[in-house]
């Protein structure tokens, strides 16, 4: 049985175990993130894998500062851009209708000069480098202690 949700779907939660989950992305809010410009409507999530599909929206000029991706991370460019601004592809750019995707281990920055929306799919939440040594999650917790046990079983 799956531990998967979708966060803010409260009427997922009448739904049988194995019933299929119909998502109303129009209807779910956007939620801010701790990086300034950067909003997320999470479409599914399962806290026991680290398991996410969100769609992602960048403001022009927002930047998602310094990660690793821990496993393989997939971005569809719905609108706008993404550009690689660190990191062993530099520049690299991906348009309006382009998918990209990177290898566990790979670290950059990523921002968006114009803006842009992409739908996002990782296997396990990114790993964010703070300038006090610190590792952290999306959510700025310590992301040994919130998935280093989940990345450990996925091995």
């Amino acid at each position: 049985m799956t531990t998967a949700v979708t966060p803010h779907a409260s009427a997922h939660a009448a739904l049988a175990p194995l019933s299929s989950r119909l998502v109303d992305v129009d209807a779910l809010d956007w939620h801010p993130t701790r990086f300034e410009g950067i909003v997320v409507k999470p479409l599914l999530f399962d806290r026991a894998s680290g398991l996410a599909t969100s769609l992602v929206r960048m403001a022009p000029g927002a930047v998602l500062p310094e990660h690793e991706h821990v496993a393989i991370e997939q971005t569809w460019v719905i609108e706008g851009h993404l550009v690689d601004q660190t990191g062993p592809d530099t520049g690299i750019e991906c348009t309006a209708g382009q998918f990209i995707w990177r290898p566990a281990g790979s670290r950059h920055s990523a921002w968006s000069p114009k803006g842009g929306l992409f739908l996002a799919i990782f296997q396990m939440p990114n790993r964010f480098f703070e300038t006090d040594g610190r590792e952290t999650d999306m959510a700025g917790q310590d992301w040994t202690a919130t998935w280093g046990s989940s990345a450990a079983r996925a091995k």
